[in-house]
């Protein structure tokens, strides 16, 4: 399918011819959902805990006598139903990452891509480089463009200056290849390729 190339000013700089197995797939939700979930699973830190009976500091007598006082019969005050107990079933520290096959994982982004050319979120620049790193000239060219909230994908190495006058933007995000995933192609209205960045993922899944 034919996509047009905008430079940085707006203007046109020429067209590509993207791949249909790639950005013409009928996008899968399941899929998506799936990555999404895998990605923030992975990257929970897992370090809530709470303390169980046995890592209470409280003595260990009985605490009174089995028989005659009309009570219940306890014999540990670390038990979770007295005040100062410990928990029963409750978190420790552990992974939430689960496993997930690398093919589904390739095709989840082939499915995400396809979701934002299907529904006009993605754009493809020329490339992504500034003369020098000012934010204002920047936001003056996302605005010709009508870019509030993206994600901006470059080559292997985005360059300096560009990293630099977009790093100040709210809701801007500028990743090298390597970096793009589901999670944020999705939190973001546009996806923004660089011609590198596409040359790069057609290689990729070639």
């Amino acid at each position: 399918m034919q996509i047009d190339i905008l430079s940085l000013d707006g203007t046109s700089a020429g067209s590509l011819e993207l791949k249909d197995d790639i950005f013409g797939l009928e996008p899968r939700e399941d899929l998506i959902a799936r990555m999404v979930r895998y990605q923030l699973d992975k990257r929970r830190a897992g370090t809530h805990k709470t303390k169980g009976r046995a890592e209470i500091a409280r003595t260990g007598k009985k605490m009174y006598k089995q028989k005659g006082t009309g009570n219940a019969r306890h014999g540990s005050a670390r038990v979770p139903q007295f005040r100062g107990g410990g928990r029963a079933f409750g978190p420790v520290v552990r992974s939430h990452a689960h496993d997930m096959p690398k093919k589904v994982r390739a095709l989840a982004l082939k499915h995400a891509l396809s979701a934002k050319m299907r529904d006009g979120g993605l754009i493809i620049f020329a490339n992504a480089e500034v003369a020098e790193p000012k934010t204002k000239t920047l936001l003056a060219n996302f605005a010709k463009l009508g870019l509030t909230n993206a994600l901006i994908i470059d080559g292997a190495e985005p360059q300096a200056n560009f990293c630099l006058a977009a790093r100040n933007i709210p809701y801007i995000d500028v990743l090298p290849i390597q970096g793009l995933n589901v999670y944020d192609i999705l939190r973001r209205e546009k996806l923004v390729l660089t011609k590198a960045a596409v040359d790069a993922l057609e290689a990729r899944f070639a």
